[in-house]
């Protein structure tokens, strides 16, 4: 080893879902949304003035905070966006973990948490679920330098009530709480924690443009919390780099979140073949937590999960596998288009046939 990696940051790298360069692959790996995003976005973009692209983006991103704030009914001041809701979260990391306490966040959940705590020197303690996955507010009442998770969680896509999670948010008045919402969309109206910015100055509510609108080649997340906290991160995002949002996303996003009436219809109809795919799942043997989300996380009892995930890739349907303790039983099945669905539980049919 040559002297100056001693001085190299080593970590593991975050493994996203594969992405397969070949043709007629059916995609249930990575959680993207089977529909195109509003029409509103491919009327912003084709009335972009390309000339614009030699000038610097604002790097405050008006338009589209102006947007999100406007939606959600909260000030602009409350609001920060990011390169996708990764870029978002990473920069919350680097703002609110700077304690010499253990950040917090479950052992099953998000996997790029404990790669930003290995980037950043964050120390941090993976948290058990108990038993369906579920969190245990409890094993959040305990000296820390943050908590973080999603909900509803992924991979499991288990979703925990608003009352566990400000349970944790009140036993917690000296960290920072984020609350990972990229899923919370197909949850149903209501589930989202954003009610309770009013009474905790603490939370910090995280959502993404790459799900429910459909944009997840675009890269859009933004946070929603009190003005104190988006302002650290703001401070902290103008000393790495101001101009993260370029000029066409910062309109077509402006476009995308606007389109209420189109964002809803296509969320109802990714719920409804979730419903679907739930019964034809269990149909064929699966178990799996009652998932809220736009996935379900589906253990199959005739066959080894892994040897469900070889056979549906031969077939060119992609889903997600992870070979870990306790996850290594089940399958993440992205909810896709009803004909995409349906040809899996066909190729579904043939695998458990042919064993």
């Amino acid at each position: 080893m040559a002297a100056w990696e001693n001085n190299v940051r080593k970590v593991v790298p975050y493994t996203p879902g594969e992405q397969p360069k070949e043709s007629g692959i059916i995609k249930l790996n990575t959680n993207e949304n089977p529909y195109p995003p509003s029409p509103a976005v491919k009327a912003a973009y084709d009335a972009f003035d390309n000339a614009e692209m030699r000038l610097y983006p604002a790097p405050d991103a008006s338009e589209l905070v102006d947007a999100i704030a406007e939606t959600y009914g909260v000030n602009s001041s409350q609001v920060f966006v990011g390169v996708g809701s990764d870029d978002v979260i990473s920069m919350a990391f680097m703002t609110f973990f700077g304690s010499e306490k253990p950040v917090l966040f479950p052992d099953i959940t998000y996997s790029f948490y404990d790669v930003w705590a290995e980037v950043y020197g964050i120390p941090y303690v993976q948290v058990p679920l108990k038993k369906g996955f579920r969190i245990d507010p409890g094993d959040y009442v305990r000296p820390n330098g943050g908590i973080i998770f999603p909900n509803p969680n992924a991979p499991t896509g288990v979703l925990e009530s608003t009352d566990m999670i400000e349970t944790v948010i009140a036993e917690n008045p000296d960290s920072v709480v984020i609350i990972d919402e990229a899923y919370i969309d197909f949850a149903g109206k209501g589930k989202s924690v954003l009610p309770l910015l009013s009474k905790y100055e603490n939370l910090l509510v995280v959502q993404t443009f790459s799900k429910s609108r459909s944009m997840a080649g675009m890269r859009i997340g933004f946070a929603i919390g009190s003005e104190k906290l988006i302002k650290y991160m703001n401070d902290v995002k103008f000393s790495v780099n101001s101009y993260t949002m370029n000029r066409v996303t910062i309109k077509c996003g402006a476009a995308a979140v606007r389109d209420t009436e189109y964002f809803e219809s296509t969320v109802a109809k990714i719920v409804k073949t979730r419903e679907n795919a739930k019964k034809e799942l269990a149909a064929r043997g699966f178990t799996f937590p009652d998932s809220q989300s736009n996935f379900i996380f589906a253990s199959p009892t005739k066959l080894p999960a892994g040897k469900v995930f070889e056979e549906l890739k031969k077939r060119k349907i992609y889903v997600r596998y992870w070979d870990k303790p306790v996850i290594r039983d089940h399958l993440r099945i992205t909810i896709g288009t009803d004909d995409e669905m349906n040809a899996l539980f066909k190729a579904l049919d043939e695998i458990f046939k042919e064993a």
